[in-house]
């Protein structure tokens, strides 16, 4: 498997439809690692403004976030153990997922108990996360512990990230900052994912994504939950 910078694990939806419409509102495959065309809209900002941020990451859900590899770790001892860890996993299913304004940017987010999903995503944090590195002193600098509350500081001293655990919130990113172009850029969104959408909403994997030395992210590998 190819070396990267940094790997994370996420959900990303299988080939088809939704990933297809995901895929050309960011502006990015995940799966063939290649910048797509985005649709014109009438928005008041350019589609590739609203979705730059996300963009390098693609479309995907969070699971456990961006890491280095720890000392002597290789890519193929990921693999092996991201591969352990699904075959001990049951998949997860939810009624459906919404569209929200998510302190300040739109996202879909499940509908439904997320409890299953909320320990799914706290159990693939633990068991990998001897495979981290840990943080550097720029990498802590930059999650600004100290606008975080003291038990996302423990978090990220532990975890190496301060939105895991029970301050774990499962969202699928669609753009950047809102500002004052909320509506437009949702009533957007909604027209370009309608019908879509997965109803329900089922994770039935875990997607081992890499990120290449141009800060982009790729998804190079599928691990069906399969206990």
């Amino acid at each position: 498997m190819e070396q990267m910078k940094r790997y994370a694990i996420y959900y990303a939806p299988e080939a088809g439809a939704f990933a297809d419409a995901a895929a050309a509102w960011l502006g990015w495959d995940v799966r063939a690692g290649q910048a797509v065309a985005q649709p014109q809209l009438d928005l008041p900002r350019p589609l590739a403004d609203i979705t730059a941020e996300p963009r390098k990451y693609g479309f995907h859900g969070t699971i456990k976030p961006p890491f280095r590899l720890a000392e002597a770790v290789t890519p193929d001892l990921l693999h092996d153990a991201v591969a352990s860890l699904a075959a001990s996993l049951r998949p997860v299913a939810l009624p459906g997922l919404q569209m929200v304004n998510l302190e300040g940017f739109l996202a879909l987010i499940p509908q439904g108990d997320t409890a299953a999903l909320q320990a799914l995503a706290a159990e693939v944090v633990r068991v990998l996360d001897p495979y981290r590195a840990p943080l550097t002193a720029a990498e802590i600098a930059r999650r600004r512990p100290d606008r975080l509350t003291p038990r996302q500081r423990d978090l990220l001293a532990v975890y190496g990230y301060p939105y895991v655990m029970e301050e774990f919130r499962f969202h699928l990113t669609l753009s950047g900052p809102l500002g004052g172009d909320e509506a437009a850029i949702t009533e957007a969104a909604t027209r370009h994912f309608a019908g879509v959408v997965p109803q329900p909403f089922r994770l039935a994997d875990l997607c081992l994504f890499g990120e290449d030395a141009m800060g982009r992210f790729h998804l190079l590998h599928r691990y069906a939950l399969t206990a």
